[in-house]
C-alpha cells in the first residue's frame, strides 16, 4: 500500500546537528493538511528547530475521510486491519535515513482517532518513541505491552460528547465505540512508568493541570483537563471542521505539548 505524509523541515535545519522529530496525527475523517492547520506545528518547528511530519491515514478515498487503526477504533483502518504501526515505523526509518534525526527525541501527538493511534504506538513502538501527546483520544488498544517507559501528556475536555472524558459511548459519537476513560488511560501509564501515585495539581481559569512525577527513566505523565472543554484542539484557530466544537483559548495545546516533548527525551 502506498502511504503519504506532509513534511515540514525548519529553515534552520543543518544535517550536522540532529534534530527532534514530531509526528502529528489527524483525527478520524480528517487528513494531513487538516492536522497541519489545526495544530500549527510548522510555526513551532521553525521557532524551536524540529522536523514535523503529518501522515495520512487510510480510507476509501486517498484524500479525505481517513482513519487510523488504533485498536477498537476507527472506521476503514480498523475494519481492514491496516498496519498503521508498521507505517509509522517505516516513516520514521525513512526520515531518519534522509535527515539527521535525533533517535532519542522522536515524539507522536494526535487528536481524537489520532490520539488513540498515539497511544497504540506507545504500546507497540516504545523502543522508538520518547513521548506521546494524545488530544481528545484515549487508550483503546489491548494488550498494551510496552517494553520501555514512555512519557505521556494528555489533553482532554470534560464536556467532550464524541469521545467522553469518563469513557463510554459519546452522545455525538460517529462510530458507536465504547471508549476507555481518560483516567483509565493515564492510570495505565502512571503505573507502567512507575510514577508517584498522587499527582501535583494546579488550576487556573478552565484548566486543571496534573503532574505525576518520580517516574522511571526520566519519564513523566501529565494531564491537562479542560473544564467544560469539548472535542477540539486547545488554542487552534477555530473548530477542526465545519460545525465542530470551539477550542478553548486559555492554553495552546501545541505549545504545552512541545514544552513537554523537549523536556522528555529517551534516556
Amino acid at each position: 500500500m502506498e502511504r503519504t505524509s506532509i513534511l515540514h523541515v525548519p529553515p534552520s535545519y543543518n544535517e550536522r546537528h540532529p534534530v527532534p522529530l514530531v509526528i502529528s496525527l489527524h483525527g478520524g475523517g480528517g487528513n494531513a493538511e487538516h492536522q497541519r492547520r489545526i495544530s500549527d506545528f510548522n510555526r513551532l518547528a521553525d521557532e524551536k528547530g524540529f522536523i514535523v511530519a503529518y501522515p495520512n491515514g487510510t480510507g476509501r478515498r486517498q484524500d479525505a475521510l481517513l482513519t487510523w487503526n488504533g485498536g477498537t477504533c476507527c472506521g476503514y483502518a480498523m475494519t481492514n486491519n491496516v498496519d498503521d504501526v508498521g507505517f509509522i515505523r517505516a516513516l520514521i526509518a525513512e526520515l531518519a535515513n534522509t535527515y539527521a534525526i535525533d533517535p532519542k527525541r522522536i515524539y507522536v501527538t494526535g487528536i481524537s482517532n489520532g490520539g488513540i493511534m498515539a497511544y497504540r504506538l506507545a504500546c507497540e513502538a516504545s523502543d522508538l518513541i520518547a513521548a506521546i501527546a494524545p488530544v481528545a483520544g484515549t487508550l483503546n488498544y489491548e494488550p498494551c505491552q510496552p517494553t520501555h517507559p514512555v512519557a505521556v501528556i494528555h489533553v482532554h475536555g470534560t464536556d467532550d460528547t464524541r469521545l467522553p472524558y469518563n469513557g463510554g459511548v459519546g452522545p455525538d459519537s460517529l462510530v458507536g465505540v465504547h471508549f476507555a476513560s481518560v483516567q483509565e488511560s493515564v492510570g495505565f501509564w502512571t503505573a507502567f512508568n512507575g510514577c508517584d501515585p498522587q499527582p501535583q495539581t494546579t488550576s487556573s481559569a478552565d484548566i486543571q493541570h496534573q503532574v505525576w512525577s518520580g517516574c522511571r527513566d526520566g519519564a513523566a505523565v501529565e494531564l491537562y483537563t479542560i473544564i467544560g472543554g469539548k472535542h477540539a484542539w486547545p488554542g487552534s484557530n477555530g473548530p477542526g471542521w465545519v460545525g465542530g466544537d470551539e477550542p478553548t483559548q486559555s492554553i495552546s495545546a501545541s505549545d504545552v505539548i512541545w514544552e513537554f516533548f523537549a523536556a522528555h527525551p529517551r534516556p
